[in-house]
């Protein structure tokens, strides 16, 4: 140990080393070399020598040695320990600097894909101008939509009637411009589109028709009957002609709206009159086969038209009383300018006397009625005070030259109301001609129909050659037409294959499809079936029933036969039944008068004779008088499954002709059937 005096001559230690650790001075430094300085004679002091202040010297040299040592190494540290700092920095930065690398990769690959897409959308869009603005689908029913559009417009009165009535007539006139014209109309709002129409200035020269239909049904998201496939066909055929045909139908809660394309909420109500008070209605719309469709649902009276049928309720004249005045009161207030108004049947018929008593004069003058009558079974007899229910005066109409019934004098007849009320009386069933009526099917209404006979038409229900055609049919193994009868051949023997019966080219194949086969005396089938089985023919029976209790007679007649050559087939089957027609020679047919299954239109089509099932089915050569009904009943009407049979084998050269002859036919909506409307809409406009 050193040791050195302090002030008071006091020995004081000043530094010591422990396993060469060192233990650092503070302020005796300069004290000590004094001593030393002054010591230099090796005097003895307390009893030690003044010598030990050259040792004291050299560790004292040594001190500051480690002590510079040891702050250099502090600082050593010190700047390690910033280095080791500088590069956990250094890396983090780094890798920060790789993620915003790898993000900036990132970005631009998929602005790189981003404009890839938009050149190839480009090009497809380019594509698709040069080609047509608009897909075929599109272009039927752009103007239909555009038009249902301008009736919402004027509902929310973004529009006036007048400027309204200009903007149809415009797009009536223009349809071919319209459809290259506008698109997407459903993706924008009524202030965009209305600009667009606004902008739309080409003028044409008007053509056609602007006619409305107030009716019941409508093919296919209302169908019960005949009318909704007549409605569908004859107003198809009448706009792809070149006039403007919409249908008004009741919101019913069973509609098919599979059916319906754009079908849309206007979010707009209007009011009609009934049982003394004015009732809100919502109007939505859509379009169906290119027809624009409005459809009405009342708020006040929804259980009108929310139920499970569309027909068969105590109410139905105040339900579809309430509906005509409805579809008057708007044709009314959206600015409608038709034409002709068409209504069907009783339901609609009450629109008739409505029209002619008070919407005549207001705004409506130009219009005219077109009735049809598909059935005069269906009359609805009410009580004259129920027609006040929708506007009209009971004491006004309850008089026999009105709609007075003609033999219960206390009731009014509504369907006698349309005949009465009519221009032009369209008469679909196949049971009368002009100038003549049957009494047995004309109901009580012979005098009527006397004294209105200048109005009656007779017209025949079209057929849908796009679904029933053998030259197009996919279910068909092979196609034919009447220049080329090779694939019918081809057809019958795929028939006889799935059927599993006998193959022989010569045998006559007769084949029978029914819609209800409860109508089918099955005693007299069973006589026509040993007559066909006596004749060396082969026999295919197909119900279109889906009901199983039926099914399942049928099952058990094919029991008690017992015949190889006979096959009945007890579950419908859309394709097989294509087959048949196509596979058969003759087709027996139930009824000669049904709309719904036309089946002597089709077997004609399809190269078979219809031969009635019975000779109560045969057709009425003295009712009978369209171009249609006079060829089918002087061709196959009067003829017996024997004696076409016995022609088969007589004369087979002749037969064939025959049949082409038939196949050649137009059974179209688009052929008589039109015709006859439109020569009826010419005449009464020119009244």
């Amino acid at each position: 140990m050193e040791v050195v005096l302090n002030s008071a001559g006091a020995v004081k230690p000043l530094h010591y080393v422990v396993h060469n650790k060192q233990v650092k001075l503070h302020h005796h430094h300069h004290q000590t070399v004094c001593c030393c300085s002054s010591s230099r004679n090796n005097e003895k002091i307390d009893g030690l020598y003044s010598g030990l202040s050259h040792f004291e010297l050299e560790d004292h040299k040594n001190m500051e040695i480690l002590e510079s040592s040891s702050i250099a190494k502090e600082n050593q540290n010190d700047i390690w320990e910033l280095f080791r700092e500088t590069q956990r920095n250094i890396l983090y930065l780094n890798k920060r600097r790789l993620i915003a690398l790898e993000e900036m990769k990132k970005t631009q690959q998929e602005k790189q894909s981003l404009l890839d897409r938009v050149e190839q959308l480009e090009i497809e869009l380019a594509s698709i101008q040069n080609s047509s603005p608009i897909a075929a689908s599109d272009k039927a029913t752009m103007w239909p939509q555009l038009l249902l559009r301008i009736d919402s417009m004027v509902l929310t009165r973004m529009i006036t009637i007048e400027e309204s009535s200009n903007i149809r007539g415009l797009v009536i006139n223009n349809k071919a411009k319209v459809a290259n014209t506008f698109s997407d109309i459903q993706l924008k709002g009524d202030s965009e589109l209305l600009e667009e129409l606004r902008d739309f200035s080409i003028k044409c020269k008007q053509t056609g028709f602007h006619i409305i239909h107030i009716c019941t049904e409508l093919a296919p998201v209302a169908s019960v009957g005949s009318l909704a496939s007549y409605v569908t066909g004859i107003s198809s055929e009448l706009q792809k002609n070149g006039n403007l045909v919409e249908v008004i139908l009741p919101k019913y809660a069973s509609l098919d709206l599979n059916g319906v394309q754009g079908l849309r909420d206007t979010k707009a109500e209007f009011y009609s009159y009934f049982d003394g008070s004015w009732h809100g209605n919502k109007i939505w719309t859509g379009v169906v086969h290119g027809i624009g469709v409005t459809f009405i649902e009342p708020v006040n009276h929804m259980s009108y038209f929310n139920r499970e049928m569309i027909y068969g309720y105590s109410d139905d004249f105040e339900r579809f009383s309430y509906f005509s005045r409805a579809s008057l009161d708007y044709i009314l207030i959206s600015g409608k300018k038709p034409a002709i108004l068409h209504i069907h049947n009783w339901e609609t018929a009450i629109v008739g006397p409505l029209f002619w008593d008070g919407f005549v004069n207001q705004g409506l003058g130009d219009a005219r009625i077109l009735f049809t009558c598909h059935d005069f079974k269906n009359q609805r007899l009410e009580h004259p005070d129920k027609l006040a229910l929708c506007g009209l005066d009971p004491f006004r109409l309850n008089r026999h030259d009105r709609l007075q019934d003609n033999n219960k004098k206390h009731l009014v007849n509504i369907l006698k109301g349309g005949i009465v009320y009519s221009n032009k009386v369209v008469i679909m069933s196949p049971t009368h001609s002009e100038g003549r009526t049957d009494s047995s099917l004309s109901h009580g209404l012979e005098s009527t129909l006397d004294i209105h006979k200048e109005k009656l038409l007779l017209a025949p229900y079209g057929f849908d050659c796009k679904i029933w055609d053998p030259s197009k049919d996919t279910s068909l193994p092979s196609n034919y037409s009447a220049d080329d009868l090779q694939g019918k051949a081809v057809c019958k023997a795929a028939l006889r294959q799935r059927l599993e019966l006998s193959s022989h080219p010569s045998t006559v194949v007769v084949g029978c499809i029914c819609s209800d086969v409860s109508d089918i005396d099955l005693e007299s089938l069973t006589h026509v079936i040993q007559l066909i089985s006596q004749r060396g023919a082969q026999f295919i029976l197909m119900g279109l029933s889906k009901i199983p209790s039926i099914n399942s007679v049928l099952e058990s007649f094919q029991k008690s036969l017992e015949d190889e050559d006979v096959r009945i087939i007890s579950t419908y089957d859309e394709a097989l039944s294509h087959l048949i027609l196509a596979g058969a020679d003759i087709i027996l047919c139930p009824s000669f008068h049904d709309p719904l299954l036309q089946m002597p239109h089709k077997a004609i089509k399809y190269g078979a004779a219809p031969v009635a099932l019975s000779s109560n089915n045969k057709y009425n050569s003295v009712s009978w008088n369209t171009g249609m009904s006079e060829y089918i009943m002087t061709s196959f009407g009067n003829m017996s499954l024997s004696e076409a049979l016995d022609q088969i084998a007589k004369n087979s050269s002749q037969w064939n002709e025959k049949i082409k002859d038939g196949m050649t036919k137009d059974f179209s909506w688009g052929a008589e059937c039109y015709d006859i409307h439109l020569n009826a809409y010419t005449s009464i406009k020119n009244l």
